[in-house]
């Protein structure tokens, strides 16, 4: 294996390069920049300036005179002579004249002067600017230096002390891992056998479920050192970067084996490779070459076990997940009802809590959300309470914590005038009784109209009962009609459409289409995958896989399919039809007794034609019938006929017919 090269030999080459400055300067520079300074005379012209008194200070030497003219701009030197009388002259000439004393420095002090402290000062020069150079280069690990560290980061004997006690929720994905913490703590078990660990584990899952937590939670359990990257940080601007961090980081992690290296984020180096066709990345393609040589250039039962994570393993290269690589794939997966429950107990040991706390409700309120969610709505239940003035976090913090990472925050400004208020609510109760007179469907939990940060203006919550893993055909269809029950009720109140269904109709289309194409619940079509999904870990981008006369019928029946599930749709239409055609005719007013009747009022009217009446109301309407009745005379002595038409059973509408009429 290739290693990384040493950032030392630049260093050197730059520590010699400042060693030659330092003599230049000191055996060269110097004497010639003092040497300019001084102008040289012969000893009569020092002898007629003397005379002349034009001579301001004088320096005897041991082998020169140095002196100066009377202003003290320019120096001059000239050779010394055997002259007993210059004394005397100089004195003469007003002249300042004195006599070297050589004293001989310190070599230490010489030394350090001289040596020493310029080497400092340039060594710091060079390091500073160094530095600067290089953060303008893209960091210490730019190629321009030569350099290639991985830059992992390395905890050592898990300092941050997570165990697999920490992570609740995820009972199978534990147990997976354990076979790789009993292996690190005692490999002689496996090698006596002639068993061999795998090289690599792929943690898979949606983002939040605690795959990088569980891959502390190996190395904590393990106590081993553990080396952390992320598959970005492989990714340089210079070509062949990656493949150096990639060396570096497992030559670092065969020095400190037994070891765990994880690499986050995987599918940012480990993409399936383009062959060399137009949008490749050679880069991340060199990098990629580079980790699968790695892996295989480990030794079974070296002890250096490789744990990767990510969202998107479909993307990944075959390559790379075949065995002898990442031979084991852990799916870590949003948890159930009991992994929900057991997550918000673990985050909840960190706050203060009420006695009366029920996490069995707010686990089954929490559906579908992911670890990381949970301990968010945790967290938002604290910092409710703190908002509120209380030492305590209750329960109606916790479940308004969902509202929150759900739906958002409260919009407490947000103004609706009483008429929109009164379409919301309609809207909403139009959900709740559709859902609410359903056999197969979650019974409502609430209903609020209080405007939220995420746009919705009201919302009804259903909570499922249990874990709730298969949907039936029945069951899909009356979802599709519960979504649908806030426009209708809308319509039959009202008489108008809004806006405020655009969500409930988004839904509704995207569950059609996936009884359509996905899941085989169509007599056209029948058992035959129509779409494929990719990234099924990140929401799921679907596309469809027929020929655009298929796509055509497919269009067609996701609009039937909603429309079955409204009360004014065709099919509706045509079972009301088939019910009133005894009576075409003969009647002059028809009661709407049932709570789900008034949605279908559009398409009875079309049905009896506009001469019926049609009474609606609930408890009133039933009252208004009784009196009706009454005043004909139908009662006691009638001679008309009443028709009852009902969607309960004969025991339930003889009950309530002898209630409606007092008859005991």
């Amino acid at each position: 294996m290739n290693e990384v090269k040493s950032p030392k030999k630049p260093l050197v080459y730059y520590y010699a390069i400042v060693i030659l400055v330092i003599l230049a300067l000191n055996f060269l520079a110097v004497p010639w920049l003092s040497q300019r300074q001084v102008k040289e005379v012969d000893y009569g012209t020092f002898m007629t300036m003397t005379e002349n008194q034009e001579i301001g200070r004088v320096e005897v030497q041991n082998n020169q005179i140095l002196f100066t003219n009377k202003d003290d701009t320019q120096v001059y030197k000239t050779g010394l002579m055997d002259d007993p009388d210059l004394i005397y002259r100089l004195k003469d000439s007003g002249a300042e004249f004195s006599s070297e004393i050589v004293e001989q420095m310190s070599p230490f002090l010489s030394f350090l002067l001289t040596w020493l402290l310029p080497i400092v000062f340039f060594v710091a020069l060079g390091q500073f600017m160094l530095k600067r150079m290089t953060n303008k280069a893209g960091g210490p690990n730019s190629m321009m230096f030569g350099l290639g560290g991985s830059n992992a980061k390395v905890y050592v004997k898990s300092a941050e002390g997570i165990k697999f006690s920490d992570v609740a929720g995820e009972d199978e994905a534990k147990e997976n891992l354990t076979e790789i913490v009993n292996y690190l703590h005692d490999p002689a078990k496996y090698q006596e056998i002639g068993a061999s660990m795998p090289k690599g584990v792929l943690l898979v899952g949606p983002p939040g479920t605690g795959k990088t937590m569980l891959a502390k939670a190996v190395a904590g359990e393990a106590n081993v050192p553990f080396f952390s990257m992320s598959g970005s940080e492989f990714v340089e601007m210079f070509v062949g970067m990656g493949a150096s961090k990639v060396r570096d980081l497992f030559r670092q992690a065969k020095e400190k084996a037994p070891c765990i290296v994880f690499i986050d984020e995987i599918d940012a180096i480990g993409q399936k490779r383009s062959g060399g066709q137009y949008g490749g990345n050679d880069e991340r393609e060199q990098t990629l070459n580079q980790l699968l040589t790695e892996m295989d250039g480990f030794d079974d039962n070296s002890g250096v076990i490789i744990l990767a994570a990510t969202n998107r393993p479909e993307s990944l290269d075959p390559a790379l997940t075949r065995p002898g690589r990442f031979d084991r794939r852990v799916p870590v997966e949003l948890p159930d009802l009991k992994g929900r429950e057991e997550i918000l107990k673990v985050h909840a040991k960190k706050i203060k809590l009420a006695e009366n706390v029920d996490f069995s409700t707010v686990a089954r309120m929490a559906s579908g959300a992911s670890g990381a969610e949970l301990a968010n709505i945790v967290n938002e239940a604290a910092l409710r309470a703190v908002r509120d003035g209380r030492k305590l976090v209750t329960q109606a913090d916790l479940e308004e914590s969902i509202e929150t990472v759900i739906a958002g925050y409260q919009k407490k400004n947000a103004i609706l005038t009483d008429r929109e208020k009164w379409i919301v609510s309609y809207h909403e109760i139009g959900h709740a009784l559709v859902a609410a007179r359903q056999t197969h469907s979650a019974p409502v939990q609430k209903i609020t109209i209080i405007p939220r940060t995420s746009g919705a203006l009201g919302y009804t919550m259903q909570v499922e009962e249990g874990n709730h893993y298969l949907m039936t055909k029945e069951e899909m269809e009356n979802k599709i009609a519960t979504l649908t029950g806030g426009r209708a009720a809308e319509e039959v109140r009202f008489g108008i459409v809004t806006t405020g269904a655009s969500n409930d109709i988004e839904q509704a289309t995207k569950l059609a289409r996936a009884m359509l194409t996905r899941y085989g619940m169509s007599d056209e079509f029948g058992m035959v995958a129509l779409e494929t999904v990719t990234n099924q870990y990140l929401g799921g981008d679907a596309s469809l896989a027929c020929s655009p006369e298929t796509q055509t019928k497919i269009d067609r029946l996701v609009v039937e399919l909603v429309e079955r599930g409204q009360a004014d749709s065709p099919e509706a239409e045509s079972l009301l039809r088939e019910l009133f055609a005894p009576y075409q005719g003969k009647l002059d007013e028809v009661v709407l007794g049932c709570t789900h009747y008034p949605f279908a009022a559009k398409a009875i009217s079309r049905v009896l034609g506009s001469g019926v009446a049609l009474l609606d109301g609930g408890d009133g309407t039933a009252r208004e019938t009784r009196r009706r009745l009454a005043e004909a005379g139908l009662l006691e002595n009638g001679t008309g006929e009443v028709i009852l038409t009902n969607s309960l059973p004969d025991e339930s509408i003889l009950e309530l017919s002898r209630k409606l009429l007092d008859e005991k």
